[in-house]
């Protein structure tokens, strides 16, 4: 018998699981190869309802064909998308189990179809789990959220019995672990299986499966799958079988052979044994070791802080608006200047990665091996110390895929030190406006890198705890990892300089001419609009492989938007795609991405589409898109037109000054990029 029960993460982050009265038969020990469609177990969502023959349950039902036809179609048995529009958007994933075939994924995903409105009637979301399948529908845009959550666990009847009680789950973890990792660097299916072999003579063996959604990154993946891991030990101890079922990863073990096919990787009980133990002795003497070093630290930390702070007192109070839980978080995030210095080696203009308009970045390495980026911010800020400790903290909050990473701050000496996770591939700028790197770029990471700069600015405009306008956004300002996939640098760093600052901070917390939106450059407005824009033209910039508004010396020079624009109107708009994608790519696909670039980048801001319909445009190839009106221009400017605007500028609460870059940065005095939302 299996029992299970339904996991799922409140808004408040508390974990509650509730039994449900469900039962699955334990499969015999014997049976091996075919998968059965058994259905698990469902949740339903609490968005709304839709009512009968509506226009929602039309898109729900075109939802439930597409997942069907796509992710059966899928090597990766994996697709998402949202259709419709907004009130009636619907968006679903589907993902089929690694070891099964295009037919039983298939039929396992027409079943979700006729179960969903029958388990929960009426309901705008729910997410239903199969043995071989799971989907997840809602009324809400989720596909660009990791959340593993709702959860559901479920484990054997029955126990391990005798003294091998212990050893079992000592198996099972490393087991889980060592599948874990093999799924996470499976970079088509993020699936594995494995079995430990030679348990006892009444259980030889242990099977184990992980997966996640192929679209998480490997990092975000074994994170997920980490984290069921840690879960495991108070649902699971002696069960003979178990499993977690999430949305973004799930894993499973068993004493009987449940999936199809041969095992990824296979360990022999006797060497599982031997890694266990030594990974107890070694945990025995850290046990040991590691509170004493810890006692010896703290008491040092605390004698050279106390030093320190009886030296130099600060004139105000240091202070941190919150509980006593954000408080702890805040100092968390701190991180001491001599450890940033030694990691930088004194930032060393060897370890120089480049200089924007909040300061210079450096490479560093920490002691426990983490490569890291430091943003050296101006010391001119015009904040005070604890109302920039303050927005760290809220800027650190911002947790996205694609958004680089704050990891820690250091407010020491003067110094204003930003360190986040490095970012290997640099920026796209580096590599789409090279003439030879551009190469590396097919069209599949373009449109995955289009995707992705779209979901980290509907988070930042929309879905995060904080509403953030960007107001620099830029190809040097998207980082890409190792898998190519973006993250928006520089958000929330305007926020930092707001207020009363110096006319030099002014001149360098700005944005960049040919990305900026009219009404911003001419006149100091921005909103989530003015991003927009921004994105539009980066879009034109990574399906052309142009530069927008290159040359600032060159009369003749025309700007990618008016070009892209004359292109469209004539009926020659394949004309300009990049030719170093030497006609490799989906034409609809391509075109469709350069008509929402048109949208994006239209004069009227109320014209410009927000990122939610942004990103449903991007995802789903059935939804209507409006014809673009004509864009507004920002051509490239000469010294002397330089010169003429700088002067105008200043009537409009504007200062400007050209750069040894060539972008111009003008910057409204007045700064308030953040608002505070209940969430």
């Amino acid at each position: 018998m299996y029992i299970s029960g339904l996991a799922t993460m409140s808004c408040i982050s508390f974990l509650f699981v509730v039994s449900l009265p469900f039962f699955l038969l334990h499969p015999p020990p014997a049976a091996a190869a075919a998968v059965a469609i058994n259905f698990f177990g469902k949740f339903c969502g609490s968005t709304g309802n839709y009512t009968a023959n509506s226009t929602y349950q039309s898109n729900l039902d075109t939802l439930f064909s597409f997942l069907a036809s796509n992710a059966s179609a899928s090597p990766s048995g994996f697709t998402a998308t949202t259709l419709g529009r907004v009130p009636d958007a619907v968006s679903g994933l589907a993902l089929c189990r690694g070891d099964v075939n295009a037919t039983t994924c298939r039929s396992c995903l027409g079943l979700a179809a006729q179960d969903g409105p029958e388990l929960c009637p009426d309901t705008k979301g729910a997410t239903l789990w199969y043995d071989p399948c799971l989907v997840e529908y809602s009324n809400q845009n989720f596909l660009s959220s990791t959340s593993n959550s709702p959860q559901l666990i479920g484990m054997s009847s029955q126990n391990i019995t005798g003294a091998g009680t212990g050893q079992f789950d000592r198996l099972v973890s490393t087991l889980m672990n060592a599948v874990a990792d093999r799924a996470a660097n499976d970079t088509q299916r993020r699936f594995a299986t494995g079995e430990v072999t030679n348990f006892t003579e009444a259980f030889p063996t242990i099977y184990g499966l992980a997966q996640c959604t192929p679209d998480l990154s490997a990092s975000d993946c074994r994170q997920c799958l980490g984290g069921l891991i840690g879960e495991m030990p108070q649902y699971f101890a002696g069960r003979q079988g178990g499993r977690i079922l999430g949305v973004r990863c799930n894993l499973r073990y068993e004493v009987y052979s449940f999936y199809d096919g041969a095992p990824s990787l296979t360990l022999s009980s006797a060497a599982a044994t031997t890694q266990g133990k030594k990974k107890n002795v070694t945990s025995t003497v850290l046990a040991v070791t590691i509170p004493l070093v810890t006692a010896f630290v703290i008491i040092s930390t605390i004698c050279i802080c106390f030093w320190r702070r009886r030296r130099s007192a600060p004139k105000g109070p240091l202070y941190y608006d919150g509980d006593a839980e954000e408080i702890k978080s805040a100092e968390s995030l701190l991180i001491d200047l001599a450890t940033l210095r030694a990691a930088t080696a004194n930032f060393a203009g060897e370890n120089k990665l480049g200089e924007g308009g909040f300061g210079a970045v450096y490479k560093g390495l920490l002691p426990d091996g983490r490569e890291i980026a430091v943003k050296r911010l101006s010391k001119d800020s015009g904040q005070g110390l604890g109302e920039l400790k303050n927005e760290l903290f809220l800027v650190a909050k911002l947790q996205h895929k694609n958004l680089v990473r704050l990891l820690g701050v250091c407010l020491e000496e003067q110094e204003k030190l930003l360190v986040y996770e490095y970012v290997p591939n640099r920026s796209l700028d580096t590599i789409l406006f090279d003439s030879e790197k551009r190469g590396w770029l097919d069209w599949g990471r373009r449109y995955k890198i289009i995707n992705g700069i779209a979901r980290g600015l509907l988070y930042l405009h929309e879905d995060s705890q904080l509403k953030v306008v960007h107001r620099d956004l830029k190809a040097s300002n998207i980082l890409l990892d190792a898998e190519m996939n973006p993250k928006i640098s520089d958000f929330g760093l305007a926020r930092l300089f707001g207020g009363d600052h110096s006319q030099e901070i002014t001149r360098r917390v700005v944005g960049t001419f040919g990305y900026m939106a009219p009404e911003y450059a001419m006149h100091g407005y921005f909103s989530n609009k003015s991003d927009v824009f921004s994105f539009g033209v980066m879009v034109l910039e990574i399906v052309t492989g142009r530069k927008n508004a290159g040359s600032f010396n060159s009369e003749q020079s025309e700007d990618l938007i008016n070009y892209t624009w004359e292109n469209w109107t004539k009926g020659t708009i394949t004309e300009i795609v990049d030719s170093s994608l030497d006609n490799r790519y989906p034409r609809s696909e391509v075109l469709r991405c350069i008509h929402i670039g048109l949208l994006c980048v239209q004069e009227n801001p109320a014209d410009r589409p927000n990122m939610s319909r942004v990103v449903v445009m991007l995802s789903s190839s059935t939804v209507t898109l409006e014809t673009p009106s004509k864009p507004a221009f920002c051509i490239g400017m000469s010294s002397m037109q330089f010169n003429m605007y700088s002067n105008a500028s200043k009537y409009h609460g504007l200062v400007a000054e050209q750069s040894s870059s060539k972008s111009i940065p003008p910057s409204p005095n007045e700064v308030s990029i953040t608002e505070l939302e209940p969430r």
